[in-house]
């Protein structure tokens, strides 16, 4: 079963980091930038790590090259 979150995506940011807004959306800041799909794997190294599952449990259902992206994450 997939849970299915929004996130918007700060790149090059001085700090990681995962935070919660509201229920179902986050906010997440990488190092990475947006070039060649950086911060798409740093996105997906930092949410593994939040939610301790596999990177390989972590899809990007929407917005593969916008800030605002629709996530899945496999139990």
């Amino acid at each position: 079963m997939a849970v299915r979150i929004s996130v918007v995506v700060r790149p090059r940011s001085k700090q990681q980091s995962v935070t919660r807004p509201s229920a179902g959306n986050y906010r997440v800041a990488v190092h990475a930038s947006p070039q060649s799909g950086e911060a798409n794997r740093a996105l997906i190294e930092l949410l593994a790590k939040h939610f301790s599952v596999a990177k390989s449990a972590i899809r990007i259902v929407r917005g593969q090259n916008a800030r605002q992206k629709i996530i899945d994450i496999d139990a």
